[in-house]
Protein backbone atom coordinates (compact mmCIF):
# COMPACT_ATOMS: atom_id res chain seq x y z
CA UNK A 1 0.00 0.00 0.00
CA UNK A 2 1.18 3.61 -0.97
CA UNK A 3 2.24 5.48 1.93
CA UNK A 4 -0.57 8.42 2.64
CA UNK A 5 2.69 10.78 2.33
CA UNK A 6 3.90 9.65 -0.69
CA UNK A 7 0.07 9.08 -2.29
CA UNK A 8 -0.10 13.51 -0.95
CA UNK A 9 3.28 14.14 -2.58
CA UNK A 10 2.55 12.32 -6.16
CA UNK A 11 -1.25 14.20 -6.15
CA UNK A 12 0.57 17.59 -5.55
CA UNK A 13 3.05 17.01 -8.62
CA UNK A 14 -0.06 15.81 -10.53
CA UNK A 15 -1.42 19.63 -9.94
CA UNK A 16 0.90 21.07 -11.40
CA UNK A 17 -0.18 19.74 -15.04
CA UNK A 18 -3.80 21.16 -14.71
CA UNK A 19 -2.31 25.02 -13.95
CA UNK A 20 -3.61 27.76 -16.56
CA UNK A 21 0.30 27.68 -17.38
CA UNK A 22 0.53 23.90 -18.99
CA UNK A 23 1.22 22.85 -21.93
CA UNK A 24 -0.84 20.18 -21.87
CA UNK A 25 -4.01 22.04 -21.73
CA UNK A 26 -3.50 22.38 -25.38
CA UNK A 27 -6.15 24.92 -26.98
CA UNK A 28 -4.30 26.15 -30.16
CA UNK A 29 -3.03 24.12 -33.26
CA UNK A 30 0.29 24.68 -32.56
CA UNK A 31 0.21 23.76 -29.18
CA UNK A 32 -1.95 20.82 -29.70
CA UNK A 33 1.47 19.64 -32.21
CA UNK A 34 3.86 19.70 -29.12
CA UNK A 35 1.46 18.34 -27.04
CA UNK A 36 1.60 15.48 -29.13
CA UNK A 37 5.07 15.12 -29.11
CA UNK A 38 5.26 15.78 -25.80
CA UNK A 39 3.67 12.70 -25.02
CA UNK A 40 5.36 10.51 -27.97
CA UNK A 41 8.34 11.18 -26.22
CA UNK A 42 7.33 10.66 -22.12
CA UNK A 43 5.44 7.38 -23.87
CA UNK A 44 9.00 6.04 -25.46
CA UNK A 45 10.71 6.98 -22.81
CA UNK A 46 8.76 5.05 -20.55
CA UNK A 47 8.82 2.03 -22.22
CA UNK A 48 12.28 2.18 -22.54
CA UNK A 49 12.64 2.80 -18.40
CA UNK A 50 10.33 -0.24 -18.05
CA UNK A 51 12.60 -2.46 -20.55
CA UNK A 52 15.90 -1.76 -19.24
CA UNK A 53 14.58 -1.98 -15.15
CA UNK A 54 13.09 -5.28 -16.72
CA UNK A 55 16.12 -6.55 -18.05
CA UNK A 56 18.17 -5.21 -14.64
CA UNK A 57 15.75 -7.55 -12.57
CA UNK A 58 16.06 -10.55 -14.93
CA UNK A 59 20.03 -10.28 -14.77
CA UNK A 60 19.81 -10.16 -11.36
CA UNK A 61 17.70 -13.01 -11.14
CA UNK A 62 19.12 -15.81 -13.88
CA UNK A 63 21.91 -18.66 -12.48
CA UNK A 64 25.36 -16.60 -12.82
CA UNK A 65 27.13 -20.43 -12.69
CA UNK A 66 25.28 -21.56 -15.82
CA UNK A 67 26.24 -18.47 -17.56
CA UNK A 68 29.61 -19.02 -17.07
CA UNK A 69 29.60 -22.54 -18.41
CA UNK A 70 27.97 -21.96 -21.55
CA UNK A 71 29.98 -21.71 -24.43
CA UNK A 72 27.59 -19.30 -25.84
CA UNK A 73 27.46 -16.33 -23.55
CA UNK A 74 29.86 -14.58 -24.98
CA UNK A 75 28.48 -14.37 -28.41
CA UNK A 76 25.17 -13.78 -27.82
CA UNK A 77 26.10 -10.88 -25.38
CA UNK A 78 28.09 -9.33 -28.07
CA UNK A 79 24.47 -9.86 -30.55
CA UNK A 80 22.75 -8.25 -27.94
CA UNK A 81 24.92 -5.73 -27.58
CA UNK A 82 24.73 -5.04 -31.25
CA UNK A 83 20.81 -5.43 -31.40
CA UNK A 84 20.67 -2.59 -28.20
CA UNK A 85 22.45 -0.04 -30.25
CA UNK A 86 20.50 -0.74 -33.28
CA UNK A 87 17.05 -0.04 -31.36
CA UNK A 88 18.57 2.98 -29.61
CA UNK A 89 19.34 4.64 -33.19
CA UNK A 90 16.20 3.34 -34.57
CA UNK A 91 14.63 5.43 -31.68
CA UNK A 92 16.74 8.32 -31.60
CA UNK A 93 15.74 8.95 -35.54
CA UNK A 94 12.09 8.39 -35.10
CA UNK A 95 12.05 10.93 -32.60
CA UNK A 96 13.71 13.59 -34.42
CA UNK A 97 11.53 12.66 -37.23
CA UNK A 98 8.49 13.78 -34.86
CA UNK A 99 10.14 16.32 -33.48
CA UNK A 100 10.59 17.57 -37.36
CA UNK A 101 6.94 17.05 -38.39
CA UNK A 102 5.79 18.94 -35.18
CA UNK A 103 8.37 21.75 -35.76
CA UNK A 104 6.40 22.33 -39.40
CA UNK A 105 3.27 22.53 -37.98
CA UNK A 106 3.80 25.57 -35.31
CA UNK A 107 3.21 27.58 -38.97
CA UNK A 108 -0.89 26.98 -37.69
CA UNK A 109 -3.76 28.11 -39.91
CA UNK A 110 -4.81 29.02 -43.25
CA UNK A 111 -5.86 32.31 -45.09
CA UNK A 112 -5.38 35.92 -44.32
CA UNK A 113 -3.62 36.61 -40.73
CA UNK A 114 -4.10 39.06 -38.55
CA UNK A 115 -0.99 40.40 -37.38
CA UNK A 116 -0.19 42.25 -33.68
CA UNK A 117 3.24 43.55 -32.82
CA UNK A 118 4.63 42.80 -30.08
CA UNK A 119 7.18 44.83 -28.19
CA UNK A 120 8.73 43.14 -24.90
CA UNK A 121 9.97 45.81 -22.27
CA UNK A 122 11.24 45.73 -18.54
CA UNK A 123 8.86 44.50 -17.26
CA UNK A 124 5.51 44.89 -19.22
CA UNK A 125 4.30 44.08 -23.28
CA UNK A 126 2.79 46.52 -25.73
CA UNK A 127 0.39 45.23 -28.20
CA UNK A 128 0.24 47.29 -31.24
CA UNK A 129 -2.83 46.56 -33.60
CA UNK A 130 -2.30 47.60 -37.16
CA UNK A 131 -5.04 49.24 -39.63
CA UNK A 132 -6.00 47.15 -42.82
CA UNK A 133 -3.11 49.54 -44.86
CA UNK A 134 -0.57 48.41 -41.53
CA UNK A 135 -0.15 51.73 -40.29
CA UNK A 136 -0.82 51.44 -36.47
CA UNK A 137 -4.54 51.91 -35.16
CA UNK A 138 -4.26 51.34 -31.31
CA UNK A 139 -1.98 50.15 -28.51
CA UNK A 140 -2.67 47.96 -25.64
CA UNK A 141 -0.57 46.61 -22.81
CA UNK A 142 -0.30 43.33 -20.75
CA UNK A 143 -3.19 42.21 -22.76
CA UNK A 144 -3.68 39.98 -25.88
CA UNK A 145 -7.13 39.75 -27.54
CA UNK A 146 -7.26 37.54 -30.90
CA UNK A 147 -10.14 36.26 -32.74
CA UNK A 148 -10.54 32.16 -32.76
CA UNK A 149 -9.53 30.14 -35.95
CA UNK A 150 -8.07 33.21 -37.25
CA UNK A 151 -4.39 32.64 -38.22
CA UNK A 152 -2.35 35.08 -35.66
CA UNK A 153 0.72 36.55 -36.50
CA UNK A 154 2.70 38.05 -33.98
CA UNK A 155 5.94 40.30 -34.94
CA UNK A 156 8.11 40.02 -31.92
CA UNK A 157 10.84 42.78 -30.99
CA UNK A 158 12.65 43.59 -27.36
CA UNK A 159 13.15 47.18 -26.77
CA UNK A 160 16.22 46.56 -24.00
CA UNK A 161 17.00 42.92 -23.25
CA UNK A 162 16.32 39.66 -24.41
CA UNK A 163 12.73 38.17 -23.66
CA UNK A 164 10.79 35.17 -24.55
CA UNK A 165 7.51 34.82 -25.63
CA UNK A 166 5.24 31.87 -24.33
CA UNK A 167 1.53 30.94 -24.61
CA UNK A 168 1.66 27.44 -23.36
CA UNK A 169 -2.04 26.40 -24.06
CA UNK A 170 -1.42 28.30 -27.68
CA UNK A 171 1.80 27.71 -29.07
CA UNK A 172 6.01 27.27 -28.38
CA UNK A 173 8.28 29.82 -27.19
CA UNK A 174 10.28 32.88 -29.27
CA UNK A 175 13.07 34.40 -27.54
CA UNK A 176 12.73 38.68 -28.56
CA UNK A 177 16.14 40.02 -29.24
CA UNK A 178 16.76 43.79 -29.21
CA UNK A 179 17.49 44.54 -33.23
CA UNK A 180 15.70 41.43 -34.54
CA UNK A 181 12.39 41.00 -35.51
CA UNK A 182 11.43 37.62 -34.66
CA UNK A 183 7.68 35.76 -36.11
CA UNK A 184 5.48 33.77 -33.90
CA UNK A 185 2.22 31.94 -35.63
CA UNK A 186 -0.75 30.66 -33.87
CA UNK A 187 -4.28 30.00 -33.87
CA UNK A 188 -6.85 29.68 -30.74
CA UNK A 189 -9.28 26.99 -30.86
CA UNK A 190 -11.98 27.77 -28.84
CA UNK A 191 -12.65 31.58 -26.72
CA UNK A 192 -11.09 31.70 -23.29
CA UNK A 193 -8.58 33.71 -21.65
CA UNK A 194 -4.77 32.11 -21.58
CA UNK A 195 -1.63 33.24 -19.68
CA UNK A 196 1.77 34.10 -21.48
CA UNK A 197 4.65 35.30 -19.70
CA UNK A 198 8.29 35.91 -20.55
CA UNK A 199 10.60 32.59 -20.14
CA UNK A 200 14.07 34.50 -20.58
CA UNK A 201 14.80 35.76 -17.08
CA UNK A 202 15.00 39.33 -18.06
CA UNK A 203 15.58 41.43 -14.23
CA UNK A 204 14.64 41.53 -11.66
CA UNK A 205 11.08 41.32 -12.18
CA UNK A 206 11.36 38.90 -14.71
CA UNK A 207 8.76 36.71 -12.68
CA UNK A 208 6.02 39.50 -13.18
CA UNK A 209 6.31 39.91 -16.73
CA UNK A 210 2.66 38.04 -17.74
CA UNK A 211 -0.08 38.96 -19.38
CA UNK A 212 -3.26 37.31 -20.66
CA UNK A 213 -4.27 35.99 -24.16
CA UNK A 214 -8.34 36.52 -24.15
CA UNK A 215 -9.26 34.86 -27.54
CA UNK A 216 -12.71 35.53 -28.68
CA UNK A 217 -15.46 35.08 -31.48
CA UNK A 218 -15.22 37.08 -34.23
CA UNK A 219 -18.17 39.01 -33.28
CA UNK A 220 -16.68 40.01 -29.98
CA UNK A 221 -12.98 40.69 -31.35
CA UNK A 222 -14.52 43.32 -33.94
CA UNK A 223 -16.52 45.10 -31.20
CA UNK A 224 -13.83 44.64 -28.47
CA UNK A 225 -11.27 45.94 -31.97
CA UNK A 226 -13.18 49.02 -32.51
CA UNK A 227 -14.03 50.27 -29.10
CA UNK A 228 -9.81 50.22 -28.45
CA UNK A 229 -9.73 52.07 -31.58
CA UNK A 230 -11.92 54.68 -30.45
CA UNK A 231 -10.58 57.83 -27.95
CA UNK A 232 -10.55 57.85 -24.31
CA UNK A 233 -14.11 58.62 -23.09
CA UNK A 234 -15.09 61.81 -21.13
CA UNK A 235 -15.00 61.84 -17.69
CA UNK A 236 -18.41 61.76 -16.31
CA UNK A 237 -18.01 62.77 -12.38
CA UNK A 238 -16.75 65.53 -11.17
CA UNK A 239 -14.20 63.68 -9.19
CA UNK A 240 -12.89 61.72 -12.46
CA UNK A 241 -12.80 65.59 -14.25
CA UNK A 242 -10.23 66.37 -11.63
CA UNK A 243 -8.51 63.19 -11.60
CA UNK A 244 -8.10 63.89 -15.75
CA UNK A 245 -6.93 67.82 -14.76
CA UNK A 246 -4.35 66.30 -12.35
CA UNK A 247 -2.75 63.95 -14.89
CA UNK A 248 -2.76 66.41 -17.34
CA UNK A 249 -0.78 68.53 -14.83
CA UNK A 250 1.45 66.34 -13.42
CA UNK A 251 4.40 64.14 -15.23
CA UNK A 252 2.53 61.44 -16.03
CA UNK A 253 1.05 63.28 -19.13
CA UNK A 254 4.71 63.57 -20.33
CA UNK A 255 4.98 59.44 -20.36
CA UNK A 256 1.51 58.18 -21.11
CA UNK A 257 -0.64 58.60 -23.98
CA UNK A 258 -3.98 58.58 -24.08
CA UNK A 259 -5.64 58.96 -26.95
CA UNK A 260 -8.07 62.36 -27.30
CA UNK A 261 -6.17 64.13 -24.63
CA UNK A 262 -3.46 65.87 -24.09
CA UNK A 263 -1.39 62.99 -22.90
CA UNK A 264 1.01 61.79 -25.81
CA UNK A 265 3.35 60.22 -23.80
CA UNK A 266 5.27 57.13 -25.52
CA UNK A 267 7.60 55.68 -22.46
CA UNK A 268 4.87 53.75 -20.39
CA UNK A 269 2.04 51.95 -21.45
CA UNK A 270 -0.64 53.65 -23.07
CA UNK A 271 -3.94 54.26 -20.94
CA UNK A 272 -6.84 55.38 -23.25
CA UNK A 273 -8.88 52.26 -22.11
CA UNK A 274 -6.43 51.02 -18.84
CA UNK A 275 -10.16 50.65 -17.32
CA UNK A 276 -11.35 47.87 -19.32
CA UNK A 277 -8.21 45.46 -18.95
CA UNK A 278 -8.14 42.74 -16.34
CA UNK A 279 -4.61 43.27 -14.47
CA UNK A 280 -2.53 45.88 -14.53
CA UNK A 281 1.06 45.75 -14.27
CA UNK A 282 1.83 42.96 -16.44
CA UNK A 283 -0.41 40.86 -14.07
CA UNK A 284 0.68 41.80 -10.95
CA UNK A 285 -2.35 42.89 -9.41
CA UNK A 286 -6.05 42.37 -10.57
CA UNK A 287 -7.14 45.95 -12.24
CA UNK A 288 -9.54 47.94 -9.48
CA UNK A 289 -9.77 51.27 -8.57
CA UNK A 290 -7.81 50.39 -5.19
CA UNK A 291 -5.03 48.71 -6.88
CA UNK A 292 -4.40 51.68 -9.56
CA UNK A 293 -4.41 54.11 -6.58
CA UNK A 294 -1.91 51.69 -4.59
CA UNK A 295 0.42 51.20 -7.99
CA UNK A 296 0.71 55.29 -8.27
CA UNK A 297 0.91 56.05 -5.05
CA UNK A 298 4.22 53.72 -4.68
CA UNK A 299 5.18 51.94 -8.03
CA UNK A 300 8.56 50.72 -6.98
CA UNK A 301 7.32 48.80 -3.55
CA UNK A 302 4.62 46.99 -5.38
CA UNK A 303 7.13 46.18 -8.31
CA UNK A 304 10.82 47.22 -7.55
CA UNK A 305 13.38 48.35 -10.28
CA UNK A 306 10.08 49.28 -12.89
CA UNK A 307 11.20 52.77 -14.67
CA UNK A 308 8.00 54.48 -13.26
CA UNK A 309 8.81 57.02 -11.24
CA UNK A 310 7.45 58.39 -7.63
CA UNK A 311 5.25 61.18 -8.67
CA UNK A 312 4.22 63.42 -5.38
CA UNK A 313 0.24 63.60 -4.97
CA UNK A 314 -1.74 64.50 -2.36
CA UNK A 315 -4.30 62.02 -0.92
CA UNK A 316 -7.27 64.19 -2.60
CA UNK A 317 -4.55 63.88 -5.70
CA UNK A 318 -4.79 60.43 -5.67
CA UNK A 319 -7.86 59.49 -5.35
CA UNK A 320 -9.02 61.85 -8.22
CA UNK A 321 -6.58 59.84 -10.46
CA UNK A 322 -7.14 56.49 -9.33
CA UNK A 323 -10.94 57.79 -10.13
CA UNK A 324 -10.07 58.91 -14.38
CA UNK A 325 -8.31 56.17 -14.93
CA UNK A 326 -10.42 53.64 -13.60
CA UNK A 327 -13.27 55.43 -15.66
CA UNK A 328 -11.14 54.99 -18.70
CA UNK A 329 -13.18 51.75 -20.34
Amino acid sequence: MIPRASLFLLLLLLTGCTNPQSALNAEGSSALALKDLILLIVLVCTLIWLAVVGFLLWSLTRRREAARQDPQTERRMRRSVYTALAITALIVAGLTLASFNATRHLDAGEGPEVVIRVKAQQWWWQFTYPNADGEPAFQSANELHIPVGRRIRLELEALDVVHSLWIPSLAGKLDMIPGRKNILTLQALRPGTYRGQCAEFCGLQHSHMAFAVVAETAADYQRWWLAQAAPASLPQTEEARAGQAVFMAKPCAACHTIRGTEARGSTGPDLTHVGSRATIGAGLLERTRGSLAAWIADPQTLKPGNNMPLVPLSSDELRQVSAYLDALK
